[in-house]
């Protein structure tokens, strides 16, 4: 996770100084490759796992913190949000059986993780995007309290501007405007890192680039935000949204966002961090070294902590990071595609086809920036996450092939020739590349899995049903550890108590409304209200501010008085300018009470100050009629037991 003990880089003269001291440490890590200090000959692979936290109905949890105090382990650490966790898997040299002690290493660490949510009434679910996860619940009450996380928060949006914006389309379409970065906390991942030698890194960081297409095309886990059927790896595209410091200017003249795949083939790891500092300012400061040059001529390494947060703070999809152990310095890959879940064994499995590649493509091409144009591995990534398997790229040479044909019939080859040459154990290569193969063949990856069975589910069903229904199912098959593809469909019958899903009004709202504006006619609302059969109508501005609600007793009174009717009347002159409103995390006896008390049928709900929702008498019956015939269910069963 990086520095914690950080402050903001508002002051002018605290960013010049830091500015400055990312610069020397640029410098040291130059002289550290020039002299040839960069740790050579050894391979080492290492992971972060990150999961979600959710309570025993399978919404967000804010247990974090909690958990963190009652484990007690070094490998444990916090996340931006209440609702996840991290542990930081032990680096391992590659060979022999790394990848099986990889495997029973995140078993141990989940298994740690699941003892202590037990205790606080908490579960742990490894997935992309958690389906039942909502935008009422990325407000600032769910942030980890970290000074860390509050300064990122406040000085990204003092750059950006504005609010963060997201904009997905898939099978269905997201757009949602949200006041902080906890967009960022809807994703979880299970991030992997490759040491290579200094000589070597640009090559390996170029294939690094070249194949993360295929990895994420076989890997996608994230093709739900709630019941939303969007990208098959969503948490691409939230991720770049939710870290945007551009401002409107800014992207229209196309400035590069903090979270990105590159501009170009890389032909030294400086020029990486080079163009990062060029084009990225500093948004958090720190301690750090004076004099990171006079430590490496005085034969004791760097940590360069003030390159390495700069670094923390640019969000590239293969991110070069550094560190250094018993004074030798080291480089490490980050691959940052690959998303948590869907269980252990695909993990695994994507983590050694994604080593074995690395491994094994130079062995076939030499420099890949020779015969695949950079462009094109960049739109290579985005038609993965667009469609995970589905999805066709143009590779080596310019050929257009299919993700499946390329994957089954040239990568998984090459991926086991690299396993065995690293000296891999002969049976983990075939378990976990077979595991590769089957997903292939089958065509189930994590994304494709979610979006069917919520396709398949009974329309009539809530849609927070169906979404509980699919995590349930996700506990489920990972608890035995179970390969997506072999997973069942999730059904929604019997899996969740559907009470959990109406606990709150943002969790049933009507978020698909017709509204007017003030100054429209009086005659559309009521054809509105006739067409859909409804007895109320928000009214919103052009900024989608909730400013009055214009109900048919309104109308009916205005063409009975027969005042002006010919000429037509504006919304503005028979609506109230003044309803009464509820928020997302209005429960639903609290709503009740007030509809009651205020002898209202129709509820709007309002978030910062925006209409997102409506909730009306029709959708507390239909509440109070599940209510019955659950009721009833139970009864009946009861008696039959």
């Amino acid at each position: 996770m990086g520095e914690q003990n950080i402050s903001r880089g508002g002051d002018n003269e605290t960013k010049r100084l830091f500015t400055r001291a990312v610069l020397n440490d640029l410098k040291a890590l130059e002289l550290m490759i020039e002299k040839g200090l960069i740790e050579s000959g050894a391979r080492r692979i290492g992971a972060e796992q990150e999961m979600f936290i959710t309570d025993n109905d399978y919404s967000p949890n804010l247990t974090a913190l909690d958990l963190l105090n009652d484990i007690g382990d070094e490998r444990f650490t916090n996340e931006i949000a209440l609702f996840n966790i991290e542990a930081n898997l032990t680096p391992r040299r590659f060979k022999g059986k790394c990848l099986h002690e990889m495997e029973e290493e995140i078993k141990e660490v989940l298994s740690i993780a699941h003892k202590h949510a037990n205790h606080h009434d908490s579960k742990i679910i490894l997935a992309g995007i958690l389906p039942t996860l909502r935008q009422m619940h990325l407000t600032m009450d769910s942030i980890t309290p970290v000074d860390r996380y509050y300064e990122l928060n406040d000085r990204l949006k003092e750059i950006r501007g504005s609010d963060f914006r997201l904009d997905i389309r898939g099978v269905d379409e997201l757009s949602v405007t949200h006041d902080n970065f906890l967009l960022e906390a809807m994703n979880t991942s299970f991030q992997v890192h490759f040491q290579v030698s200094g000589n070597e890194f640009v090559n390996m960081y170029n294939m690094s680039q070249a194949v993360t297409a295929p990895l994420m095309a076989v890997a996608v886990n994230s093709g739900l935000i709630h019941h939303l059927r969007l990208w098959h790896e969503s948490r691409i595209a939230v991720f770049q949204n939710s870290i945007d410091t551009r401002s409107t200017a800014h992207q229209n003249r196309g400035t590069q966002p903090r979270v990105h795949f590159g501009n170009e083939w890389i032909e030294s790891i400086v020029d990486v961090f080079r163009d990062d500092i060029s084009r990225f300012s500093v948004v958090l400061t720190s301690d750090f070294e004076e004099d990171p040059v006079g430590m490496v001529n005085a034969g004791l390494m760097p940590k360069l902590k003030a390159l390495m947060l700069h670094n923390g703070t640019v969000y590239r999809w293969n991110r070069p990071c550094y560190g250094v152990k018993d004074n030798i310095p080291h480089l490490r890959i980050e691959n940052r595609v690959l998303p948590s879940g869907p269980s252990v064994i695909d993990e695994v499995a994507n983590s050694a086809f994604y080593f074995g590649l690395m491994s094994g493509m130079g062995d076939k091409v030499k420099d890949i920036t020779e015969v695949l144009r950079f462009s094109h591995a960049r739109n290579n990534f985005l038609q993965a996450c667009r469609t995970g398997l589905e999805c066709h790229f143009t590779w080596i040479n310019g050929e257009s092939i299919s993700a499946t044909d390329l994957i089954k019939n040239e990568l998984l080859p090459i991926a086991e020739a690299g396993l065995k040459s690293s000296g891999i154990d002969k049976d983990d290569i075939e378990h976990y590349l077979t595991t590769i193969e089957q997903r292939v063949d089958s065509k189930q990856t994590g994304a494709k899995w979610a979006i069917k069975s919520i396709t398949e589910m009974n329309k009539d069903l809530h849609p927070d049903e169906k979404v509980r229904a699919i995590v349930a199912e996700m506990h489920d098959q990972q608890a035995i550890d179970t390969p997506i593809h072999e997973w069942p469909l999730a059904q929604a019958e019997h899996r969740t108590d559907w009470r959990a899903g109406y606990l709150l009004v943002g969790q049933f709202m009507v978020t698909k409304l017709l509204t007017v504006r003030p100054d429209d006619s009086m005659d559309l609302a009521a054809s509105i209200m006739d067409w859909k059969r409804v007895r109320h109508v928000p009214v919103e501005n052009d900024e989608g501010e909730l400013v009055g609600l214009v109900s048919n007793r309104s109308i009916i009174k205005k063409i009975v008085d027969g005042d002006d009717y010919k000429h037509g009347t504006a919304i503005r002159e028979i609506m109230n300018d003044n309803p009464i409103f509820a928020e997302p995390k209005t429960t639903t006896v609290e709503a009740i009470q007030i509809m009651r008390e205020k002898r209202i049928s129709c509820l709007p709900v309002v978030e910062n100050g925006k209409l997102v929702g409506v909730i009306t008498e029709y959708d507390l019956i239909k509440i109070a009629s599940h209510v019955l015939e659950a009721d009833l269910k139970a009864y009946k069963k009861k008696q039959i037991d």
